[in-house]
Order: structure tokens, then C-alpha cells, then sequence
């Protein structure tokens, strides 16, 4: 980092208002936190016809999607009731819907309608929903979930990760069961409780005077596409210092006024991006920028009539890496 770097401006009188359009950080559900701690809570939710169900096989949930569907076209989560659900583990409480919601099939769902995530095998998926397509990935739906079934799914994925990574205590090594339904686990002694963790990561659009972006292509992605620079936050750093560490060490470009855009969850399998937009250091030429060579293969200004005339060349939907240049495509970002 360089001292010269000028200080953090103001947020843009867009800052906090992209989260609106961020797909994984759109929500509509009270997580009812403070029930979690509630004696026996899970028993007695999984005993309460009321309750809905979200159901997760390995890192997919069930959909209404069909091989009929496509990007753009609506889908919904398939929130089924207690009746006959197959054997299943791992019971987490998400919260407590905040309006009426309609499910696949014409069931409407009232507010105050508890939420319960519950994970079941191969085989048990298999003879639920035989179709697979129904069966979704997140990346796969999220832009064409609503608010409510967006946080769900997200909510839900970020947990069940949680959960998965932490099967034994990191400081005893004993194994960990759930408690507060499923917010936390514990040991046997019931003294070391341990919490859900998230990665914070920075993703930074950088532009230049001229008004172009600086994209980069990873090593690993095939075929090649480019998308912003980014990378984890280090121990004793703030956002806009990280940001500037990586967009150097990953692009080799200075950069000045980085201001904040907006975060979203990333349970892939546990981070949180958090967005900056930046300018290139006035002192650096452009032609100046290189890779790293070691996770970024190619860093290349591009103009907007280019990324628009090449649209595959960008990452998915659901990253936020997309909203911010659809955001600076469209306008938002100058």
C-alpha cells in the first residue's frame, strides 16, 4: 500500500441502496433470534403441523424448478409440511416468515409461519423428487428467487456449511452437537460453545480516467472469463487497506477514493463480499496494470460497448461482482 493513497471519500449517494439488487442479500424473514434459545424449540416445531419445512440435499434445495425453466423465469423454493417427510438430520431453525407467501401448488403460507431447514440423503431425495432439475443449486436460482425465498436459501446454505465444517471443537477436538437450534455448538462439557464464522472478502471495480474497468481472468476459469479483482481481508487490515493490498498485489494497480457499493453473503462455502468502487492512482499509467501470474492470468481495461458485445466473457448472476458492472453498464456507476 502507498502512503500517498488518498483518504476513503464519503459514500456516493448510491452506497447502501445496491443491496435492494444484491441477489443473496435480499431477505424478508424474521430470524427470530431470541426463540432460538428456547428449551426443546426444534421438538417442538417438527411436531407442529404449521411448520414449513425447507429441504436441502447435499448443497441443493427443493425447487418448482422444471426442465422447462430458464434464466429470467421465476422459481420458488418448494416449502413442504411435516406429512411424510422422509428420515432425515441435522434440524435448523431460520426464523419466522414476515408476510403471507405462496408456495409451488397454490398453498398460501401466513406471516408468522416458522421456518425449519432439515437435510436429507440420496436416497431419501431420490424418492421425494425423482427429478433432479427440481433439486437446484443456489447460484443456480438466485436472481429468479423472490426476497423471501432468496434469504432463505442463502440463509439456510451459509448454516448448513457451518455445520459441516465444524463437526469436531477446533480448540479440544471433541465432537460438537447443535444447540440454540442449530445457531451454535457445543461440546459434551457444555462450557465451549462455538459460532458460526464468515470469511470477509473485498471485490473492488476499478476504473480509470477515461472511464474503463479493470477485469481480471483467474488462472483456473475455463473457458476464460474476467470479473473484478478481489481477495480475503488479512488480520489488522480495514476494508479500503485490503482493497488496495489486493487490487495491487492481484493487478498491480494504485488506487485512490475507494468508496463502499454494498455486500451480500457468499456461502460458498462461508464468505461475505463486501464491494468497493475505486479510481486508478492519477500517478499510474493504465498500461501499467499486470497480473500476478499466480491467480490472475490477464487484466484488461474494457470499455462498456465491449463487455455489452460480450456478455459471456462476465461472471454469473448471482455474484456481486455482476450487479457492480451491471451497475457501472448501465449507468449507475460512473
Amino acid at each position: 500500500m502507498h502512503d500517498d493513497r488518498r483518504s476513503p471519500a464519503a459514500p456516493g449517494p448510491g452506497a447502501g441502496r445496491a443491496a435492494a439488487r444484491l441477489p443473496l442479500s435480499r431477505a424478508a424473514l424474521d430470524r427470530d433470534d431470541a426463540r432460538r434459545r428456547e428449551p426443546e424449540l426444534l421438538e417442538r416445531l417438527l411436531a407442529d403441523p404449521d411448520t414449513r419445512i425447507l429441504l436441502q440435499h447435499r448443497d441443493t434445495a427443493l425447487t418448482d424448478r422444471t426442465d422447462a425453466h430458464h434464466e429470467g423465469v421465476p422459481a420458488a423454493l418448494d416449502l413442504r409440511t411435516l406429512a411424510h417427510l422422509p428420515p432425515h438430520t441435522g434440524p435448523l431453525y431460520l426464523g419466522r416468515l414476515i408476510a403471507d407467501r405462496t408456495n409451488p401448488g397454490g398453498r398460501v403460507d401466513p406471516a408468522g409461519t416458522a421456518i425449519v431447514a432439515i437435510e436429507i440423503g440420496d436416497f431419501e431425495a431420490g424418492e421425494l423428487e425423482p427429478d433432479q432439475l427440481r433439486w437446484a443449486q443456489l447460484r443456480e436460482v438466485a436472481v429468479d428467487l423472490d426476497d423471501v425465498d432468496a434469504g432463505l436459501f442463502t440463509q439456510a446454505l451459509a448454516l448448513r456449511n457451518f455445520h459441516r465444517a465444524y463437526r469436531y471443537s477446533p480448540t479440544t477436538g471433541e465432537a460438537l452437537e447443535a444447540v440454540d437450534a442449530g445457531w451454535v455448538l457445543r461440546g459434551r462439557d457444555g462450557e465451549r460453545s462455538v459460532f458460526p464464522r464468515t470469511d470477509t472478502a473485498v471485490i473492488v471495480l476499478v476504473l480509470d480516467d477515461t472511464g474503463r474497468a479493470l477485469l481480471g481472468a483467474n488462472v483456473n476459469w475455463r473457458p476464460r472469463r474476467f470479473s473484478l479483482l478481489a481477495g480475503f481481508v488479512e488480520p489488522g487490515e480495514s476494508f479500503e487497506q485490503a482493497a488496495a493490498r489486493e487490487v495491487l498485489e492481484e493487478g498491480g494497480a494504485r488506487i485512490v477514493d475507494p468508496e463502499y457499493y454494498g455486500s451480500q453473503p457468499w456461502p460458498f462455502p462461508a464468505s461475505l463480499m463486501v464491494g468497493f468502487t475505486a479510481r486508478l492512482d492519477p500517478g499510474q499509467h493504465p498500461d501499467e496494470v499486470e497480473p500476478d501470474g499466480t491467480e490472475i492470468a490477464e487484466v484488461r481495461w474494457f470499455t462498456r460497448d465491449e463487455l455489452r458485445e460480450r456478455p459471456e466473457l462476465l461472471p454469473g448472476r448471482a455474484s456481486i461482482a455482476r450487479s457492480m458492472i451491471d451497475d457501472w453498464l448501465e449507468g449507475r456507476i460512473d
